[in-house]
């Protein structure tokens, strides 16, 4: 995302991180000084996984992701040539979702009721069939909400299971 460059006649359906409803949210426990970004940052709008510090978040794993990184304006542009981030830098504080309706991009097309998958390397979603092998991806407890083309925003939920 960077300045504007365009105007659409019709406004974006969300911006991918933020809630994409009211229903209930949980976030991941932690204890005190707890969720900050590691090393290289934490990417906005993707899964992340908590170290085995119990404390530092990143953007990739090997099991099931710990949570949902929400949109909380927790980005900082540090570079004066860079136009916007999705990035929380190392030792920012990260919020983790474990539950709720959010705002998302993925990479692959994405049909209502599909399962949510979070790519080990980057926490970047892709979408699949439940139970599916997605290379280099894990399936998380979130669905598809709305259908999207591949790289459209679209909603991903851990209540809507259709």
């Amino acid at each position: 995302m960077g300045f504007q460059t365009s105007v659409n006649q019709q406004p974006a359906i969300g911006v991918p991180g933020d809630f994409a409803s009211n229903n209930p949210t949980a976030t991941v426990l932690a204890g005190e000084g707890a969720l900050v970004a590691g090393s290289g940052g934490v990417t906005v709008a993707a899964f992340a996984w908590i170290g085995t510090d119990g404390k530092t978040v990143t953007n990739a794993g090997t099991t099931a992701p710990d949570g949902f990184v929400h949109r909380e304006l927790q980005g900082l542009i540090a570079n004066i040539y860079d136009e916007a981030t999705m990035l929380v830098p190392a030792g920012y504080m990260v919020s983790l979702y474990a539950a709720g309706d959010f705002f998302a991009a993925s990479k692959t097309a994405a049909t209502r009721g599909q399962k949510v998958f979070a790519s080990t390397t980057d926490g970047s979603i892709s979408t699949g069939a439940a139970g599916a092998t997605v290379t280099g991806a894990i399936e998380t407890p979130f669905y598809v909400g709305s259908a999207g083309a591949a790289g459209d925003t679209i909603k991903i939920t851990t209540w809507d299971h259709h």
